[in-house]
């Protein structure tokens, strides 16, 4: 409870200031201008996501320090080889990767999809890696960090000419400029640990070998996991007329916040403590009763915003924002399950079900783009709505397999330490 405390109340303060920054934001930018940032936003996330080959979410597993160290340097190592090669893509064909998207309106701004690739991943390292170090304060202190900076540059840099550059810049430094201060804090931490003392390309061979699964199977489950939520915004923002993809944006940005506060937080201090109680075979009690906690904390501010979302919108972010308050209506089951969902999927890589979770998420992202493909041949063309409402039917599944996966308690598939006697 005080880690998830510290956690809240770094992500709490972060919230506050993107909210008191949303309705200015909202005057300064058109919902075309958020329409960019969304088609945007959402190719950044499909490839950031899986930029470390999920070798970041490794790092909390081993018993081993040394070992955990040698998986941090791997993912970076992955993070800068990726982002490269995104930016070879983005420098030779830039028109192809436009069009492939369907929005050419983004071509002027495809330079910054490395870097964010870049910042994204060593963020997400670094993050877990003091995760691991339970230095929860210092991930809260870094949140706020986030939030500053990228308010500050969005509304800094509204009236440029081309005005989508300041919230695509802003969106950059929400993951940069908190990469700073981790960094910073690594090699202060290493100066006395000597974590990287002895390291040679036979121990990070080791560290590959022993978490291959990661690469083998999580990088594609996580991208389709990614790609399942941002592929059908893309598509929406390729098919609808008008500013559809920006009230989409903003619904979800705020309704994103309760998850962000309470259902992040708790995530993560349950991927801190998961592995040992796993080891200790109490992972199926653990996680019913940070399911439980989850419950108590979050379903309420999301049922109760999806209800008043359609009338406070207008007068919040502006009357050309109340289509955005409709779709928060529509989203809210989804990330009501969601919200129950993600903060305890790691027990799906903790009992070393890899491949199930992969084969679940491909199912996934077929089923969701699906329907908005159905929705967009519709009269009407409901494609946000139905986007919402495959979001909901695919997190009740999800959340299903969890339970399942943590109801065996014996540690028998996953290998989170070189050294077996561990168990």
């Amino acid at each position: 409870m005080r880690s998830v405390a510290v956690l809240v109340g770094g992500t709490a303060f972060a919230h506050a200031i993107t909210a008191l920054a949303l309705p200015i934001l909202t005057r300064l930018y058109s919902p075309t201008d958020f329409s960019v940032l969304a088609v945007f936003a959402s190719v950044l996330a499909v490839i950031s996501v899986a930029a470390c080959l999920r070798l970041d979410v490794a790092i909390a597993l081993p018993a081993s320090d040394h070992q955990a160290f040698d998986l941090l340097v791997l993912a970076l190592a992955c993070t800068a080889g990726v982002a490269t090669m995104c930016g070879a893509i983005v420098l030779f064909a830039p028109e192809w990767f436009a069009s492939t998207i369907g929005r050419s309106d983004i071509e002027p701004y495809l330079w910054m999809i490395p870097i964010g690739v870049l910042l994204a991943g060593t963020y997400s390292a670094l993050q877990n890696w003091f995760v691991r170090e339970k230095q929860f304060s210092l991930i809260a202190r870094s949140r706020v960090v986030q939030s500053g900076a990228s308010a500050g540059t969005q509304i800094g840099m509204s009236g440029l000419a081309s005005a989508p550059i300041g919230l695509l810049v802003g969106y950059l430094l929400n993951t940069g400029s908190a990469c700073i201060g981790l960094g910073f804090q690594l090699v202060r931490q290493q100066r006395t640990r000597r974590n990287g003392e002895g390291m040679n390309v036979a121990r990070l061979k080791q560290a590959w070998k022993d978490h291959d699964r990661f690469p083998k199977y999580s990088t594609w489950e996580a991208l389709c996991n990614s790609a399942a939520i941002q592929v059908p915004v893309i598509m929406i923002a390729a098919l609808a007329a008008g500013p559809e993809a920006g009230y989409l944006l903003l619904a979800m940005s705020v309704i994103q916040a309760p998850m962000s506060l309470f259902g992040t937080a708790i995530g993560q201090v349950y991927l801190s403590r998961a592995p040992q109680a796993y080891r200790d075979g109490q992972l199926a009690s653990f996680t019913k009763q940070v399911l439980g906690g989850l419950i108590k904390a979050g379903v309420g501010p999301l049922l109760l915003m999806g209800a008043l979302a359609p009338f406070l919108f207008g007068l919040v972010f502006g009357e050309e924002w109340e289509r955005a308050g409709v779709l928060v209506a529509w989203m809210t089951p989804w990330f009501v399950m969601q919200f129950l969902a993600s903060p305890i999927s790691m027990a799906m890589y903790i009992t070393g079900r890899q491949q199930s979770v992969f084969l679940l998420q491909v199912s996934g992202l077929a089923f969701r783009i699906m329907a908005v493909w159905f929705a967009s041949i519709l009269p009407n063309a409901p494609m946000a709505e139905a986007y919402a409402v495959s979001g909901m039917i695919f997190y009740i599944v999800y959340l299903w397999f969890i339970l399942q996966s943590v109801r065996d308690e014996i540690p028998h598939s996953l290998d989170v330490t070189p050294n077996k006697e561990t168990f």
